[in-house]
């Protein structure tokens, strides 16, 4: 289920998430929750390096790749990759909170 938030981005961010969401046809919400979704995955693996997930890095060189070269996506293509993104995240969120409780009972 999504829910609605305020966010209030700086007009260079905001216009950069504009140009992403025209370039790949999706829409602005889209765009955030993916950014979100492989900037969490990201920063946990560097937290701690188990909660790595390669698959999410394959999955946004292959779309860059792709599309790059000039490759059209179709919707078929780019539902999988988000869900996919979307699978990492919540796997990599849950792995950190399943961590932190344990450290929390150790102390």
């Amino acid at each position: 289920m999504l829910k609605r938030y305020q966010v209030l981005l700086n007009d260079w961010l905001a216009n950069g998430i504009k140009d992403i969401a025209k370039k790949y046809d999706i829409s602005f919400s889209e765009v955030l929750r993916v950014a979100l979704c492989i900037q969490v995955t990201e920063s946990l693996a560097r937290v701690n390096p188990k909660f790595k997930s390669k698959k999410t890095e394959k999955f946004v060189d292959d779309i860059i790749k792709k599309r790059n070269k000039g490759e059209n996506l179709d919707s078929e293509t780019l539902h999988k990759f988000f869900s996919d993104v979307y699978f990492e995240a919540r796997k990599s969120i849950e792995a950190w909170k399943e961590e932190e409780t344990k450290q929390k009972k150790t102390k």
